[in-house]
This record gives structure tokens, sequence and C-alpha cells, in this order.
């Protein structure tokens, strides 16, 4: 049985990006589950008419087609019960907080200090569609929005929680890495692999953190294409 993930990829198809796809490629790692990711871009809408839907992650399961990163999740969790990454209804619940923790406070401030390294290492074709998505999203242009200081002061205050949990655990799972490390780390791999700015001080619990889960399943996230790794590419 062939397992595929579609993967967002940017300026080289080998730059995959998505703090959603990431995701899940930690979970699949987690649960020892091998997949073929297939690149997919914003524009190219119809390589998913399969799916009935319009964005990735979407996964390829045998006959089970799977849409929305922690669908996928909980998904793994049903069909793989080893090696958990959710929990039980009380720890699950808990890992939804966090989802929502890393989706309305981390991305928006790393978004604001990336996002014109992120405009540049997307594909030259769907560099209009994601203008305009976006812009009509934020209410300005990328330049307008574009603003680091202000970004990465917003994330400095966001980090808080993890450093208090970072302070006690070498997870935020706890001793292991599970789920609900993989839901927070998906939006610090988006940046990573866009962009070579610092968001985290060498000093900070977080930071400390961020290298253990890039080492995590052979590399995973430390192998992984950056756009510095792209000839030309970067400015």
């Amino acid at each position: 049985m062939t397992r595929v993930l579609y993967d967002l990829c940017g300026i080289d198809e080998g730059l995959r990006f998505s703090p959603y796809c990431w995701r899940v490629r930690y979970a699949l790692a987690h649960k020892g589950l091998e997949v073929e990711t297939r690149p997919w871009r914003f524009t190219d809408k119809a390589a998913l008419a399969f799916a009935d839907h319009d964005k990735v992650p979407v996964l390829v399961d045998g006959e089970t087609v799977v849409t929305d990163s922690y669908e996928i999740l909980r998904y793994l969790d049903r069909a793989y019960p080893e090696a958990p990454l959710l929990g039980d209804d009380l720890a699950e619940g808990r890992a939804r907080f966090l989802r929502h923790y890393a989706e309305r406070t981390l991305q928006p401030a790393i978004m604001r200090t990336i996002i014109m390294d992120l405009f540049n290492a997307i594909h030259p074709d769907d560099r209009a569609y994601f203008r305009e998505s976006r812009e009509k999203r934020f209410g300005r242009t990328l330049e307008e929005f574009h603003s680091p200081a202000k970004g990465l002061s917003q994330l400095d205050a966001g980090l808080e929680p993890l450093r208090g949990r970072l302070k006690e655990a070498a997870f935020l799972d706890g001793d292991a890495p599970a789920g609900a490390d993989y839901l927070v780390f998906g939006c610090f791999m988006w940046a990573r692999c866009v962009s070579s700015a610092d968001l985290v001080s060498n000093a900070d619990p977080v930071h400390a953190w961020l290298e253990r889960m890039l080492d995590l399943y052979a590399g995973l996230g430390r192998q992984a294409m950056r756009i510095t790794d792209v000839e030309g590419a970067y400015r």
C-alpha cells in the first residue's frame, strides 16, 4: 500500500514549507509510517479535486483520504493506535488548545516577521494568488503588513507559555515528543524553511526545544531544504 501526502512546495519542489504539512510529517515519523510526499502548489487546485478540498495537507492512506492537519493526526491515532499522538479525550482536548494557540498566537507573529521572505520563497506562478488572497485577508499590502520588529515583539510575548512548560520538561508532551510538540513546532519549521530570520534567542528554553525537535527522526527537520539552499533564490 502506498501512503501519499500532498505537501506544499515553493520555488523549488524540494522546498516544503507548510506548517500544517510539517505537523503531519512529524506525526507520520512518530508512528514509524512511511509516506511518499508529492509537491503541490497554491494554484494547483485541480490536483486535489479527488479529495473535494483545495489546500494541503491531504493524506491518502490506501482508500482513505483525510484532509486538515489536525484531523489527520486524529485519523493516525485511530488507524495506528501504537505510539499515540493525542491521547485520551482529556489529552486530546488540551491538544486542541495548542492547535489554536499555534495558529492564532504564534503564526500571526511569525507571519508579520517573515512575510516578504515567504513571498520570495513561493513559486513565481503562485505569487499573484498569494499576494491577492493575503492582502485581502490583512486589509493592506504585504509590504505594509511586513514588520519584523512588531512581529518579533509579538512572538516574544506569545512564547511565554512555552517557556514555562519547557522549563519543566524536555518536550511539551513530557519526556518524549508527541502531538502537542508537532502542532506547535510546525510553525517554526515554516519559518526555518523560508527565512533565515532568528526568531528565538539561543539562551531561550524554546531554542533548546527547537534544536531537539530538529534532530528527531534522523534529523527530519534539520535536513529539510531551506530557501538558503536554493541557488539564487535568497536575497
